[in-house]
């Protein structure tokens, strides 16, 4: 059958995705680009919050109106949506044929093929064993090191959704890890819920640093990268930070979303810290190694959160420099305990915050730009985006796909650059988020190829497969 994908979310929803398009490649099935020419969707949705939900919800109701017009033979809805709203999901969208939640993406094919489903008899983890179908571009990839969460954050419910904290076998990972690079990808970016808590529930110590060692020894031609994302602030170790600073491979770069730093606030977030100690915290980090660029995330309007504390945050923000921020307006969900906290801020308010908190950081991310222009960094090339004037688009270590700024490339000295090659960029203007430069020199190019573990080879699929 030809089956359309809709992917919705986060990297770790992602690699489900990707996951099951491997289900489905295994079962011969055909994956097209071209929703209008699909015999079954799968939706794939996210439900983290609200504005997340809808747009899951908007997707679903798009693909019903292509099966009631008579263009899909079935509609499969997957993901957090359904771990939330299964129930409501079957009685009011009658179109949707099959539901599956997060721990059934060995049954998509079922699914799709109009077989019976049945309830997942533990919480679903892959591993390197499984088919797994590349979405993203061929010289980057996610491996998901670990599902569920085990922390208490009042406004978050992932718990709920996913399930206790269950890490990978550390072997488990470095054998992807290896297939990774042996096609390839240039760059692998770890995700969990929280990476830094990979291993604890194995009893392994410091686990996320035995691993980032393991990968930095993996033999492959030519650079290869490995980024950590979504770290946990009370996580940060030590001996993490040595590996970090010794291996090579492993780019100077961390995302940790500290969320806020007032320490009220952070407490009625069960979080605890405050900006004190998150600015120690980075003094520490940024000390060890050297160059490192931080990514965190905050969360304005939380319940009860005054203006002394939003104003607390801004000389937080002010005062740490962090290369990469993203900001969140606080939104009630229904099964989080934040939900019932007392102190609501109103919209507008939130949304000036929001405002008001950005504009900070694009003036801090615009002079940390310009710092460095004149300098030399490694560059990952990553497309063509222009033919007037011809202009290539790479990222730096210290930028991470999709949610960083990128390095805008409008001259090249040596050879012509091509997708996957880490070459050299000259920065020569810098803006807010993005910076423009001009490669220097060449890099011979690793060539890079989708990957599916053995007994699905045949499947290929290519970005526009699936719509993310």
């Amino acid at each position: 059958m030809r089956i359309g994908f809709v992917s919705l979310g986060c990297p770790k929803n992602l690699v489900d995705s990707e996951v099951m398009l491997g289900y489905l490649c295994v079962r011969g099935h055909q994956i097209t680009r071209d929703l209008n020419r699909a015999e079954v969707v799968v939706v794939n949705t996210c439900a983290f919050i609200e504005e997340a939900a809808q747009e899951s919800t908007d997707a679903i109701l798009e693909m019903a109106a292509l099966k009631q017009a008579g263009r899909l033979r079935r509609l499969i809805v997957t993901g957090c949506l359904v771990e939330r709203y299964r129930e409501q999901i079957r009685e009011q969208i009658p179109e949707v044929d099959e539901v599956l939640d997060t721990s059934q993406l060995e049954q998509i094919a079922a699914a799709c093929e109009g077989r019976p489903t049945f309830p997942a008899m533990a919480p679903y983890l892959y591993d390197e064993r499984k088919p797994r179908v590349l979405a993203t571009p061929p010289h980057y990839a996610y491996i998901k090191i670990a599902e569920g969460c085990d922390h208490s954050c009042s406004f978050c419910i992932i718990p709920q959704l996913r399930g206790r904290y269950r890490s990978r076998r550390l072997e488990s990972v470095v054998a992807e890890a290896t297939a990774l690079f042996a096609r390839g990808v240039r760059e692998i970016i770890l995700v969990a819920q929280d990476t830094t808590c990979f291993g604890e529930d194995l009893g392994l110590r410091d686990g996320l640093a035995q691993l980032l060692e393991r990968l930095g020894a993996i033999e492959a031609p030519g650079e290869r990268w490995v980024r950590v994302l979504y770290a946990y602030p009370n996580r940060i170790t030590s001996r993490l930070l040595e590996v970090m600073a010794a291996q090579r491979r492993v780019v100077p770069y961390l995302d940790l979303p500290l969320q806020h730093a007032s320490q009220a606030v952070l407490r009625r977030m069960r979080r605890g810290g405050s900006g004190e100690k998150f600015l120690r915290l980075i003094e520490r980090i940024r000390r060890a190694v050297p160059g490192i660029a931080l990514r965190s995330t905050f969360i304005v309007g939380f319940p009860g959160e005054t203006e002394r504390d939003f104003e607390e945050l801004c000389q937080f923000l002010e005062a740490a420099k962090l290369e990469h921020v993203g900001v969140f307006e606080y939104s009630d969900e229904d099964e989080a305990p934040s939900s019932r906290l007392s102190g609501k801020v109103d919209r507008r308010t939130i949304y000036s915050r929001r405002r008001r908190l950005m504009a900070l950081q694009r003036r801090i991310s615009r002079a940390l730009n310009r710092s460095l222009i004149g300098r030399e960094l490694p560059v990952l090339v990553e497309g063509y985006i222009s033919q007037t004037p011809p202009a290539w688009q790479g990222r730096l270590p210290t930028q991470a796909p999709e949610i960083d700024g990128v390095c805008l490339i409008n001259a090249a000295e040596g050879e012509p650059p091509a997708a996957g090659q880490i070459r050299r960029l000259r920065v020569t203007e810098a803006h807010e988020y993005d910076v423009v430069g001009t490669l220097t020199g060449g890099e011979e190019s690793a060539e890079c190829d989708r990957v599916l573990p053995a007994g699905a080879s045949s499947c290929r699929v290519q970005r526009e497969s699936i719509q993310l």
